[in-house]
């Protein structure tokens, strides 16, 4: 089956043009087994608190020359603090009740060792159980993969058989266009502009922050500020 497909690194409590994408697509690729990026999404996001923007960082340590799939979380104690500071953000916004269980188990009832890890799973739930996403995942790490840059990249979308890969806007600073269109594989561009605001605690309003956000202000009505807002669903 030829497919819709997404490719992306995994993120710490991802942004809502992250789950907008991954709505796009049938299939979802983690591509976890690259270079890990130091001050970047996969180990931090931001939140809104009554002081302002506040970023939640997962420590990961000072080495650089490691994978995303390789990051090992040493030190547990950081669960607590992350926890204590969304639940004193959020614990007054209207659904925060409604997916605090999830949360709480999350930082406080299971100790993270890898960071990948911790990411999927966090993803994963986000997407199915409170977005209501039927998006197919996959894990780079499960194919033969042993090219490198924007050929790896075609390499894992041929084997899943894709016919249109969706790409953020960044990329366009470095994927080679023609090498798609010779491989037979349309580019499509995410645009992430045009969100509707919606009532949001600790104003002024804030798009670019962690979709708990969104989560706990719309509850169930979250998708439609995050994609059903263009065709009015």
């Amino acid at each position: 089956m030829r497919r819709t497909v997404a490719v992306l690194q995994s993120n710490y409590l991802p942004w809502k043009g992250y789950f907008d994408l991954m709505h796009d697509v049938d299939l979802f690729v983690f591509y976890d087994d690259v270079q890990f990026t130091k001050n970047d999404w996969r180990n931090r996001n931001r939140i809104k608190t009554h002081q302002g923007l506040h970023w939640l960082t997962v420590p990961v340590g000072a080495r650089i020359h490691r994978l995303v799939c390789e990051v090992e979380l040493h030190d547990a104690r950081w669960q607590a603090q992350h926890w204590r500071t969304i639940r004193e953000s959020y614990g007054r916004a209207p659904f925060f009740r409604r997916y605090a269980g999830f949360f709480e188990s999350m930082y406080m009832e299971r100790a993270w060792h890898n960071l990948a890890e911790l990411n999927q799973h966090t993803i994963r739930a986000i997407a199915t159980e409170m977005l209501g996403m039927r998006t197919e995942f996959a894990d780079s790490r499960a194919f033969a993969l042993e090219s490198s840059g924007s050929n790896r990249l075609l390499a894992l979308l041929k084997q899943v058989g894709a016919r249109t890969y969706v790409s953020g806007p960044a990329a366009r600073a470095y994927i080679d266009e023609k090498s798609f269109a010779d491989a037979g594989i349309e580019l499509r561009w995410k645009s992430y502009e045009g969100y509707p605001e919606y009532p949001q605690l600790h104003p002024p309003f804030e798009h670019h922050v962690s979709v708990i956000d969104t989560l706990f202000h719309l509850g169930p009505d979250a998708g439609g500020s995050i994609w059903g807002w263009r065709t009015g669903v």
